[in-house]
């Protein structure tokens, strides 16, 4: 991985990342295809709304329909019909998540699946041999994320575990064009996050996250310690904020260093005929857009918006059709990509503070309609 900052202003980074196979520019939005797939948009969709990179879960697919299946036939990016990028999560985030269903050691972790209940071990080796398997252009490194309430305690055992884990798969043998992520632990503890910053650092990776945000604690909590950690990380590295992802915490986060981010809301939200507009979130299942002629964002130039009224969008929503969830998706895909669009152009052109302001506003009160 190659990368090269072509403006600052302030702390905001506009730049492009090389890879063997690719590349894009940062700030950057990475739509979320768990399973092979972001939900409803098929891989020509994805090329119109202008994504370069998605990502998908090695533990789901894992899980199913198995890595070895994967790589048998030719990869995820052959398996998907995907000619783009791909960034795999190692799924450590979703084994944690299961509390009772996992046994953790410094060996790695034992959990039941959550599709058939069959009991599964994963080491930092044996998620790199997954993904290796799987093909991705990014892999991150197998971490263990606490989760908000944890105590100090708690959180030291994961930063130390998450380092070793880390020196453990960067000792693992990739495919020439893979590039290995490892994450920041520390939950909000400034001291632990330096610490663990500092020790990736000390291992000298290409890219850096940032891991354990967004579980829970305050947003003010979430916005200090992003603020921290890249401080803590090489001016010369991209960074990624794991899971972060309202258009507002995005465009705070740029404010504060961060190159990459990912999240399933925008997907998850279109599919419950939520929107992300110029105007603030709009819910379409609202009553007052059952006669409404409009475009679902006057300001947008996606296919959704330049084809369909709020009033069709709204019947499709409460009929229950699958399209609803298509165009939603779409549309809500698209307009984060023209966030991060923008907020790259304007730290090019030294206007980003302004620019900031602009878009941040409809979504500084809640945002919701």
């Amino acid at each position: 991985m190659k990368f090269e900052i072509e403006a600052r202003q302030g702390r905001a980074r506009a730049g492009r990342v090389t890879l063997p196979r690719g590349s894009f520019d940062t700030p950057v939005f990475m739509p979320v295809g768990t399973q092979a797939t972001v939900k409803s948009m098929s891989p020509h969709d994805l090329h119109n709304i202008g994504a370069k990179v998605i990502l998908s879960n090695a533990l789901h697919l894992f899980l199913r329909p198995g890595h070895e299946l994967i790589d048998s036939l030719g990869g995820l990016h052959t398996f998907m019909a995907w000619d783009g990028l791909i960034l795999t999560d190692s799924g450590g985030y979703q084994v944690f998540s299961l509390k009772n269903l996992m046994k953790l050691t410094d060996a790695g972790v034992t959990f039941k699946s959550h599709i058939d209940g069959s009991e599964h071990f994963i080491s930092p080796e044996k998620s790199m041999a997954i993904q290796r398997a799987i093909g991705a252009d990014m892999i991150m490194a197998l971490d263990e994320c606490p989760p908000a309430d944890a105590d100090r305690a708690h959180i030291v055992k994961a930063v130390r575990r998450t380092t070793e884990w880390a020196g453990r798969c960067r000792s693992v043998k990739l495919k020439d064009h893979q590039t290995l992520i490892p994450i920041v632990q520390g939950g909000t503890d400034v001291e632990l996050r330096k610490q663990s910053a500092e020790s990736l650092v000390e291992m000298d990776f290409t890219a850096y996250a940032i891991g354990g945000l967004s579980v829970g604690e305050e947003k003010a909590a979430m916005l200090d310690t992003t603020e921290a950690t890249t401080g803590f990380l090489p001016e010369h590295c991209p960074r990624y904020l794991m899971g972060v992802g309202m258009p507002l915490d995005i465009l705070d986060a740029i404010e504060r260093g961060v190159d990459m981010f990912d999240c399933v809301l925008p997907t998850r939200m279109a599919r419950n005929g939520a929107v992300f507009t110029t105007e603030g979130r709009l819910n379409l299942r609202n009553a007052r857009f059952k006669d409404d002629p409009g475009p679902v964002d006057p300001d947008c130039e996606c296919y959704t918006c330049r084809n369909f009224s709020r009033a069709y969008m709204r019947h499709l929503i409460m009929a229950g059709e699958i399209t609803a969830a298509r165009l939603a998706t779409f549309h809500n895909l698209f307009f984060y990509a023209k966030i991060t669009d923008i907020a790259r152009r304007a730290i090019r052109e030294g206007t980003f503070n302004k620019v900031k302001k602009e878009l941040a506003e409809p979504y500084s009160s809640g945002g919701k309609q």
